[in-house]
């Protein structure tokens, strides 16, 4: 289920907005929804952590990475290892079985500094043919929203909001005069590029 990645209250305290007004607080929650949807489709994936594990099976071509000490199938980002799996099967119907030996998660000590787990590792050996599917069960998403993607939605969404006073996409002030919005707010690209995964953005 798809979440906001800041708060009505922190949006409302950013626009001056008093806490117990509520009249607006439908258009803000869209905002805040649309900035942060925004912010995935951008990254290229997403920050909020499943509440319940789900299974997601992977192709090994184009998945795997060949390191010196094993192979990394490449993952979606997962925030949480409570009850994860890792099974495989054969094309054409195999039926899935529990992974035999020992697989490693990278990058190491992921979740302890609050990223994702972005691969699996098997020591000194590979994961199967390239007719093996790899299903894995696990909590994805991020342990937690980082404090850059949070700005950068509220940000965002103040930005959103605000756009309804500008409908032609020109903005004025008395101090800068009339202007032109620009396509990209720069404050937060500069918040959200760090987190964008390889051909996105």
């Amino acid at each position: 289920m798809a979440t906001e990645y800041a708060t009505l209250d922190d949006l409302k305290a950013q626009l001056g907005i008093e806490a117990d007004d509520t009249t607006r607080d439908a258009l803000l929650t869209k905002a805040l929804n649309s900035a942060s949807r925004g912010i995935d489709r951008a990254t290229g994936r997403r920050f909020w952590l499943d509440t319940t594990v789900t299974a997601r099976t992977y192709r090994l071509h184009q998945q795997i990475v060949r390191e010196e000490d094993g192979d990394v199938l490449k993952v979606d980002d997962i925030g949480d290892t409570t009850g994860m799996t890792v099974e495989s099967a054969s094309t054409g119907g195999g039926v899935f079985t529990d992974i035999t030996g020992t697989y490693e998660t990278t990058p190491d000590n992921a979740l302890a500094d609050g990223y994702p787990i972005t691969g699996l590792l098997r020591p000194l050996t590979i994961w199967g043919t390239a007719f093996t599917r790899i299903r894995v069960t696990a909590k994805f998403g991020w342990p937690a929203v980082p404090d850059d993607i949070a700005q950068a939605c509220l940000i965002q969404a103040s930005r959103l909001y605000k756009r309804k006073d500008s409908p032609e996409g020109i903005i004025g002030s008395a101090e800068w005069g009339v202007r032109n919005l620009s396509r990209r707010d720069p404050d937060v690209w500069a918040l959200i590029e760090p987190f964008v995964l390889p051909g996105f953005g």
